[in-house]
């Protein structure tokens, strides 16, 4: 393990196709007094991330996720959502077993950790305590600086996650600063400019209710089970999207909403089903195409807006709901028209985990923003508030 010096390479910021410079600490790094002994390049950094009902855990060096494990909690599955007690006592139960997985796979003792992250918010209060909870006991007993992470932001670093140990692959691009990214989640829908790893701007979200709880309660309302937003787009690939029409939702800027959509979902449903019993499993592949294609629609066209008024052409998305294959494929569409250049993280990195709670992790602790052990989870942490903390 060797020791930062001062004439390390300085993060260039903005990339093209990956290198290993963008990976390496910046000159005269600010590490907030910390001991210097406390302070290694490369790092290696464990990452905790509990916000939702994933438990996950990733180990992560020199910028090289070496492995990331995910734990679901089907406990959630009868009851067609997310209770918040009933995930924090899963995390409770899974969170050794799943660190020590992380650390066995990645071949990594404790002795050698530099640092370890946790997701500060957002999330659920009682999920976010036990994953911090845990961080801090580990860089407590080891001495060893911790790191808080704002969740959404880490969803919009994940694009810079390398596909493999060895490094992110010959010619692979990542998006250039500044560039815009569409994160769209169950609990969020932001358009963010990206000027650097850890400068994020949100120009437009939502006002109400997000895209992916848009999804959720429509396969609720179809009686799918949970979590219903992938099985909506199961079906949908089989319909056809312009069978059945729904309303726009008109807001300013470059805001977004989606309780209108769900309003009209439900009475939509309703009334098909006072006329035909059966309305819904004769049309639900239909059913699933036409609203999916509508909120798909929704977001494209605010992110269109966006482009334009932002004069950025890298265009990203992240976020649960970027795994959907519909988005994916329109943003693919409407960039090869507009002349941008599309960007998703790989599947794996799309719904909650903890590689992306270590890449923003490995970033943070290259410009030595680390946090104390008095720090407390926000369950409704807004991302302009973590702006190089």
């Amino acid at each position: 393990m060797e020791y930062a010096e001062g004439d390390n390479k300085e993060n260039e910021g903005c990339v093209n196709t990956v290198e290993d410079n963008f990976l390496q600490p910046p000159e005269n790094p600010n590490f907030n007094n910390l001991p210097f002994h406390l302070v290694k390049m490369p790092p290696i950094i464990l990452a905790i991330e509990s916000s939702c009902d994933e438990t996950s855990a990733a180990v992560i060096s020199n910028g090289k996720v070496l492995i990331n494990i995910v734990a679901s909690q089907n406990v959630h599955h009868k009851y067609g959502g997310v209770v918040p007690e009933l995930a924090s006592r899963a995390h409770q139960q899974q969170i050794v077993a799943v660190v020590d997985e992380a650390m066995q796979g990645a071949r990594v003792k404790n002795e050698n950790l530099d640092a370890v992250a946790f997701t500060r918010g957002p999330g659920l209060m009682g999920a976010l305590l036990v994953g911090g909870s845990f961080a801090k006991g580990l860089a407590l007993a080891r001495g060893i600086p911790l790191i808080e992470v704002n969740h959404m932001q880490a969803h919009i670093l994940a694009h810079f996650i390398p596909s493999n140990m060895n490094g992110l692959s010959e010619g692979v691009s990542i998006p250039r600063f500044p560039f815009l990214c569409l994160t769209v989640s169950g609990g969020h829908t932001q358009l963010v400019v990206v000027r650097d790893y850890l400068e994020m701007e949100i120009i437009g979200q939502t006002q109400d209710d997000a895209a992916g709880e848009a999804f959720d309660k429509a396969a609720k309302i179809l009686g799918l089970p949970y979590p219903g937003g992938p099985l909506v787009d199961r079906y949908a690939s089989k319909g056809d999207p312009k069978k059945f029409k729904f309303p726009d939702t008109e807001m300013p800027g470059l805001d977004f909403s989606f309780s209108g959509i769900k309003t009209a979902f439900l009475y939509f449903v309703r009334d098909g089903k006072a006329e035909d019993p059966k309305f819904v499993d004769l049309h639900l592949n239909d059913i699933c195409a036409s609203i999916q294609h509508k909120i798909v629609r929704m977001l494209m066209e605010r992110l269109e807006k966006a482009s334009l008024q932002t004069g950025i052409r890298e265009v990203a998305l992240a976020g649960g709901v970027s795994a959907n294959s519909e988005l994916r494929k329109q943003l693919v569409k409407r960039g090869n028209a507009l002349g941008w250049r599309t960007f998703v993280p790989d599947f794996q990195y799309c719904t909650d985990n903890a590689g992306m709670i270590a890449m923003a992790a490995h970033f943070k602790y290259l410009q030595g923003q680390f946090c104390d052990l008095g720090i407390a989870p926000v369950p409704n942490l807004q991302m302009n508030s973590v702006h190089n903390s």
